[in-house]
Order: C-alpha cells, then sequence, then structure tokens
C-alpha cells in the first residue's frame, strides 16, 4: 500500500496508479483539466441547450438528477438560470433522508421554481437488496446507485426528456478504474465503478422479483438512443468544483450540517441528505484503507485549498474515527443484530493491509 506523492491517495483504490514519480493517476487527470479551454467546453453546452430548448413541445427540455446536495443545487442552477431550460428535477428518495436533506430539496424546488419528481421505492425491496448488498459485497449502497442510475433514466423515458444531466463523472474527477478520459456522454453510466459487474438479477428472491424492480433496470440503451435521449456529464462542461458549488448554493438557501461535520469528515455539507450512506463509505475504509477523509482532503488538494502536509495531518487525525452517529438507525432499519453487524465487518477486513497493535486494528502501511 502506498501513497501518491502529491495527494494523499492510496493506490489501494480501485483504478488508481501510481506513475514512477510516485503521482495518482487522479493527480495526473487534474493535470489535464488545467489545459482544457472551459470557455469553448461552455460554448458546446450552450449549443446544445439551444439546440434542445423547447423542441420537446410543452414538455420539459431537460431533466436534472437531484438529492438536494450542493452539487445538485449547482446543475439545476445552469439548466435553469444559466441556459434558461424547462427542468424537470428528479429524486430517488433515499431510505432514511436527513432533516437538512430534505429541507435542501425543498429549497432547490422554492428557489428555481421547478417541478420536482420523487420515486420512493417500495420499502420492502429496497431493504431487502440493501442488506444482501451489504452482507454479500460489503456495499449496502449499490442498491441506491443502481436505483438513482436506472431510475432517472426510467423517469427520462417516461416524460420523453431529450437530455438529462448528470454531475460529475466519478471516475474521471476522483480517479477509478471504469474511465481514462474525460467524455461528454454519460450514456453508459450504468456501468460504472459503483455498479461494478452486478444487476439487480443478482438479488432476486421471493421479495426481489421482475415485477418489484423496474426502478432499478436501466431502459436498453438502443432504446433510449432511438428516442434521441442525450445523457450528458456537467462536469465536461464545466471545471468541477464541490466547494464552489457549496459556495453557490448557499447563497440560494442551502444548509450545511447542523450539528458540524460527521465523524471521520471534515466537511460539513458533503453527502448530507441521507442517514445510511456513512456506513457504506466506511467500509472503503476496511477494503482499501481510506474513505471520506482522504477523499474530501484529496479533493481539497487538487482543487488549490490545501498541503500535502496539511493532508496527512487530518487524515491521521480523523481516519480511525467510527460513523456511529447513525448505527442505530442502520441496524434497525436492515433488521440487523449490533453483533452480526461487527461479524461482517471482519469478514470485510483486507488483512493484508490492517493488524493490530495493542488491541486496537490500524493500518499496516501508515500515511505520511
Amino acid at each position: 500500500m502506498k501513497y501518491c506523492s502529491r495527494c494523499v491517495m492510496p493506490d489501494t483504490k480501485p483504478g488508481v496508479h501510481l506513475d514512477p514519480e510516485g503521482i495518482c493517476s487522479a493527480c495526473r487527470s487534474v493535470e489535464k483539466k488545467k489545459n482544457i479551454d472551459w470557455q469553448e467546453r461552455a460554448d458546446q453546452l450552450r449549443k446544445i441547450c439551444d439546440e434542445i430548448r423547447g423542441s420537446n413541445g410543452n414538455g420539459y427540455d431537460c431533466l436534472v438528477p437531484v438529492s438536494g446536495g450542493k452539487d445538485s443545487h449547482y446543475q439545476v442552477w445552469m439548466m435553469k438560470a444559466v441556459h434558461k431550460m424547462n427542468v424537470l428535477a428528479v429524486c430517488i428518495v433515499p431510505h432514511l433522508q436527513t432533516a437538512e436533506g430534505i429541507a435542501n430539496l425543498n429549497n432547490i424546488v422554492s428557489s428555481f421554481n421547478i417541478d420536482l419528481i420523487k420515486v420512493s421505492l417500495r420499502p420492502g425491496v429496497l431493504k431487502r437488496i440493501r442488506a444482501k448488498a451489504f452482507f454479500e459485497m460489503g456495499e449496502p449502497n449499490w442498491a441506491d446507485h443502481c436505483s438513482v442510475f436506472a431510475g432517472v433514466a426510467r423517469v427520462a423515458q417516461m416524460y420523453r426528456v431529450p437530455m438529462v444531466l448528470w454531475g460529475e463523472d466519478i471516475a474521471v474527477e476522483f480517479g477509478g478504474k471504469t474511465s481514462d478520459k474525460r467524455v461528454a456522454s454519460a450514456e453508459d453510466l450504468i456501468r460504472n465503478d459503483l455498479i461494478k459487474d452486478k444487476t439487480v438479477e443478482y438479488f432476486f428472491d421471493d421479495i426481489v422479483n421482475a415485477s418489484s424492480t423496474v426502478f432499478y433496470k436501466h431502459p436498453p440503451k438502443e432504446e433510449l438512443l432511438s428516442r434521441n435521449l442525450r445523457s450528458v456529464y456537467l462536469s465536461y462542461y464545466h471545471n468541477w468544483d464541490g466547494y464552489k458549488h457549496y459556495e453557490l448554493s448557499h447563497k440560494f438557501g442551502f444548509q450545511g450540517r447542523a450539528k458540524g461535520p460527521l465523524s471521520g469528515n471534515i466537511l460539513d455539507y458533503d453527502n448530507i441528505d441521507e442517514k445510511l450512506c456513512e456506513i457504506n463509505i466506511w467500509f472503503k475504509f476496511l477494503k482499501f484503507g481510506f474513505w471520506r477523509p482522504t477523499d474530501q482532503c484529496c479533493y481539497q488538494i487538487w482543487n488549490g485549498r490545501m498541503t500535502r502536509e496539511e493532508a496527512v495531518k487530518l487524515v491521521n487525525q480523523k481516519q480511525y474515527e467510527f460513523p456511529g452517529e447513525y448505527l442505530k438507525e442502520f441496524l434497525e432499519y436492515h433488521s440487523i443484530a449490533e453483533k452480526e453487524f461487527w461479524s461482517v465487518v471482519e469478514k470485510f477486513r483486507n488483512l493484508d493491509i490492517w493488524h493490530k497493535v495493542g488491541g486496537q486494528w490500524r493500518l499496516k502501511f501508515p500515511l505520511e
């Protein structure tokens, strides 16, 4: 386990590799961003919007997936305020929303005066898939990622919306194994790092079946193309910077977490709309030796707001914190006993990178 000499990302992250200079592929991607003519890219998006606007008759010009977060605010603002598109926002409602998440989702609707469709998935089905994904993959949020990507495409299909505007291409922006170049099209989004090689059929049983999982199945790509649906990444056309999105969204009423950052976090405004994602993210720490503090610090480094030395100190200070704020809700939601939970934790702990020191689990290869 080695760390990037420029940021603090380890080479254990799937798809990330260190070059002969010890610099990770994510940092190299950041370098390439500096050579992009962002004004030219913005003009490309403006041209696309000019072509699409009004082409759907009295219908919607553009569908924007939203959670209520800072990036959702930015995406809707860009389409509605900047490009004057008739926007339909879609939220695949999370399992357990936070008060801030609910308030921020409502804020998007009221601040930008748009229509919002909420897709509330069958609770029994979502709970069953999440529990199976937790026990078998150590990744309960697989169900949510699958339903977001497939569910948004389903709604776009239903309303014959000509364009879906996604946020960032995560593999390019944060380093990943499914993409080594920046592309505009998000048509292959369903095959990204979050979905892996699984489909919802893998989880079929007496409750999870074909009729109960419509919003977990992405429509055939050929069918969407035949309807001239464009699915694009906003990050291809505009330099993606989460902090700047936060600054803009804050002006429109976006709320950070009232109690401050969650355990292991250095930010109070990132991924705060639902309660059960932190356990999912923490499992990255067990498998790959990094999670929220590394991700958040790297992003600050990439955008020139933190030095590596500052990041090393913060990561070492925060990474061993357990995100226990919503553990009780996590156990109750999935009908899991706490003893079972900790058993699954040890099942997915990567002993190639972990060992016990003084009775406590610690990484064999500390960040320096």
